[in-house]
């Protein structure tokens, strides 16, 4: 079996749970190919590294059955960059804090291994959000699992951003900005400016407004088979998008529109592990003190 690796920054804490991740691998005779990066960053890590090797482009990967994620959320989303319409199934172990997506503890290391090798797992797919604009500013990384972001810069006044719906306008936000989340990303940045928790089967994207100053404005679920188109103005002759945790400055001369992507994340789950008992644990979905 090859599988590829990528992390990011690590602490001496989590030292002995990385070599328990390549040990584990290891033992089991797979082939480990690692991002450049992770592998730069080893350092020291005595982890047998004469059988590592390392991918440089896409095509190294084509062979790759499954890769793993080690670190927090913001490992796994950089980790899809690098998958991209490859589809290679993920696996998150979390090495970070909350792990929403990295689904895999410290301590289930050995055991979520096991399920990879005796196939005691499904695989999810998950709908990516695509950028389509008239100046490619992500270097054709321009999908992102969980959400599409339009903001205001810093300091700058509110901006305007005028949204179509399959080219039929749909209002114009007076506001921070805008986010079109996926339903994977409804548990994230949209969550915090007050969006629903959408389950991750639904075919929708969410339309969520940051800061919109108008009562009447709340958030809008529609099909993901929609294209939405932006506009937007403002004081300042520049605003942010951001894909995911990517992000870039553009003028307000820039002109964009998201649709769902042709492709998916394909997203390890180890068996016993369900979405609704991670919304649970995870963010204290439905706590009470009477359950």
């Amino acid at each position: 079996m090859k599988i590829a690796i990528h992390g990011k920054n690590f602490t001496q804490e989590t030292v002995p749970f990385i070599h328990e991740v390549f040990n584990e691998l290891m033992n089991r005779g797979a082939e480990l190919i690692l991002s450049e990066r992770f592998h730069q960053m080893l350092g020291n890590i005595s982890t047998k590294g004469e059988s590592f090797s390392i991918y440089h482009r896409k095509e190294d990967l084509k062979k790759v059955d499954f890769f793993l994620s080690l670190g927090g959320d913001g490992t796994l989303l950089e980790t899809l960059t690098h998958i991209g319409a490859l589809e290679i199934p993920v696996l998150g172990i979390n090495m970070g804090r909350l792990g929403f997506l990295a689904t895999i503890s410290k301590n289930k290391i050995k055991e979520a291994i096991h399920a990879l090798f005796t196939q005691s797992y499904s695989i999810e797919k998950r709908t990516l959000i695509n950028l389509a604009s008239d100046k490619d500013i992500f270097e054709g990384k321009n999908f992102g699992l969980n959400e599409f972001t339009i903001l205001k810069q810093d300091s700058s006044s509110m901006i305007v951003v005028h949204t179509y719906i399959d080219g039929d306008y749909l209002n114009s936000y007076w506001a921070d900005g805008l986010i079109v989340s996926t339903p994977t990303g409804s548990t994230g940045y949209s969550l915090s400016c007050g969006g629903p928790v959408v389950l991750p089967q639904s075919n929708n994207f969410i339309i969520t407004p940051v800061s919109p100053h108008n009562l009447s404005i709340r958030p809008l679920i529609v099909s993901d088979s929609s294209v939405i188109s932006f506009e937007v103005e403002g004081r300042s002759r520049h605003f942010l998008i951001s894909l995911d945790s990517r992000s870039r400055t553009v003028e307000t001369s820039f002109r964009m529109s998201v649709k769902k992507e042709t492709f998916f994340a394909n997203l390890v789950k180890i068996n016993g592990n369900d979405y609704l008992g991670t919304l649970r644990e995870k963010l204290n979905w439905g706590f009470d003190i009477r359950n």
